[in-house]
């Protein structure tokens, strides 16, 4: 095959009508496709002024000016279309002739492209926001901090659940951290390698919520956006749909959401058909769905659809070992990140942060530790002058701390009941207490001998 019958192949097969002029205007190419759509034959439209053969068309001006006119709308039997019209030249610079060609056959086809076009570029932003937010330090189980017995439990449930794909619930008081254990819980799944995808129930007027969970297409309702709007689902396809605060959904949601977990496919509003999804859900609330069923205002069925795998996050008041660790974390992020030298708690203000109560949980302990780090002056220390009258002056005494006991006293007393707990669980065994408690069994029998504890 030589190049001239490759290229009147490639003339006649190329997806768009194709037309060329001489200077005068006159055909000299057009391919089949674009004659039929004119109702006319090769043979007819070659030598013919192209005005004979085309309406309303500006081949014969480009042919004249020399100017090309890209991307300009041409209304063709009745059809509007988008034609580009571009000028030959020799190689002496001569204007030998015009090729024409319509890229978009109708308008409705450019509209269709701009839609699919905006939505992935909004698309493409939304995962650049969420990316940002997931490089994060609260990224992973590590991020998680503390060596309570109670803890190392929640994270080793947590840890066997990523690698299902079932629905989780997370429950847990304000501030414990139900976000970042649904960032760890999906960091450790295999769809790791897409973004979470994350949907507050309680920061959406009700009246949104489907629109944002489902999406709609063009038209759909009075205000709709033109290009229309993926809804979060659709988004998390492949990945992780988290829904927080899943206890302030409406009851006509819940329904919507159940049938969207039975059957793995959703419909837009203002469509008429279904997409399949694969989105795995995970679910949190501060609320007690239990109660909230018996009051008829949460599903009892989609409760079960979401119940699966259900994590309970322990407050910090139950796990006050980790406070001593934790607080130290903090302080280093926290200090860090405000690009300031403050390197420890004095044992006094750690003792006033063990006793305390913290109903706030973690985050209530991260704000506090903020504000000191912001009081302090020249100490390298915080004290309890840096922390909240409320914390100095309200310290709790019903968690049996002794108010004169030093820190250390504190801590081993600490120790001793977790240590207690461990055996109890292990029925004395101190090999399954040492793995329960992630220590050696030099460390147990240490701790053991240290503290003359009788088992």
């Amino acid at each position: 095959m030589n190049w001239l019958e490759l290229y009147k192949i490639i003339f006649e097969q190329f997806y768009y009508w194709l037309v060329v002029t001489d200077k005068d205007g006159i055909i000299v190419l057009m391919n089949k496709s674009y004659c039929e759509f004119n109702h006319v034959t090769q043979e007819e439209a070659i030598g013919k002024h192209v005005t004979e053969i085309i309406e309303n068309t500006r081949m014969h001006i480009v042919a004249k000016t020399g100017i090309p006119e890209i991307g300009q709308v041409q209304e063709i039997n009745g059809s509007h279309m988008l034609a580009d019209r571009v000028p030959i030249h020799n190689k002496e610079g001569e204007l030998i002739g015009v090729v024409g060609s319509v890229v978009f056959k109708d308008i409705a086809d450019l509209d269709s492209y701009v839609k699919k076009v905006v939505l992935m570029e909004k698309e493409l932003e939304y995962f650049k926001k969420e990316l940002k937010k997931a490089r994060g330090p609260e990224n992973t189980f590590d991020n998680i901090i503390g060596e309570s017995q109670l803890l190392k439990e929640t994270k080793d449930l947590a840890l066997k659940v990523a690698k299902s794909k079932s629905s989780v619930l997370i429950l847990g008081e304000s501030g414990t951290g139900k976000e970042l254990y649904a960032n760890a819980i999906h960091n450790a799944s295999y769809r790791r390698d897409f973004e979470m995808v994350r949907l507050n129930c309680a920061s959406i007027p009700h009246d949104l919520l489907e629109s944002e969970l489902f999406g709609y297409e063009y038209g759909a309702f009075t205000g709709a956006k033109k290009e229309g709007k993926l809804g979060k689902i659709e988004i998390a396809d492949k990945s992780t749909l988290f829904l927080d605060e899943i206890g302030d959904l409406p009851l006509t949601m819940q329904a919507k959401l159940l049938r969207f977990l039975q059957e793995k496919e959703i419909e837009k509003i203002g469509s008429t058909t279904v997409k399949k999804v694969d989105v795995r859900v995970i679910a949190a609330t501060n609320k007690n769905l239990e109660e909230m069923i018996r009051q008829k205002t949460f599903r009892e069925d989609l409760y079960y659809r979401l119940n699966i795998f259900k994590i309970e996050i322990p407050p910090l008041r139950e796990r006050k070992t980790d406070i001593p660790v934790l607080a130290k974390f903090l302080l280093r992020n926290k200090a860090n990140e405000m690009d300031r030298y403050v390197i420890e708690f004095n044992d006094e203000a750690m003792r006033l942060l063990i006793e305390y109560d913290w109903p706030g949980n973690v985050r209530e302990l991260e704000n506090t530790i903020e504000r000191a780090i912001n009081l302090v002056g020249k100490e390298a220390a915080i004290t309890k002058h840096h922390l909240p009258y409320h914390i100095r002056e309200k310290r709790l005494d019903h968690y049996g701390y002794n108010k004169s006991e030093s820190l250390k006293e504190m801590v081993a007393q600490l120790e001793i009941k977790e240590i207690k707990n461990a055996l109890e669980l292990s029925l004395g065994n101190k090999i399954h207490a040492a793995k329960i408690l992630k220590i050696s069994r030099t460390s147990l029998y240490e701790k053991i001998n240290r503290y003359q504890l009788e088992v």
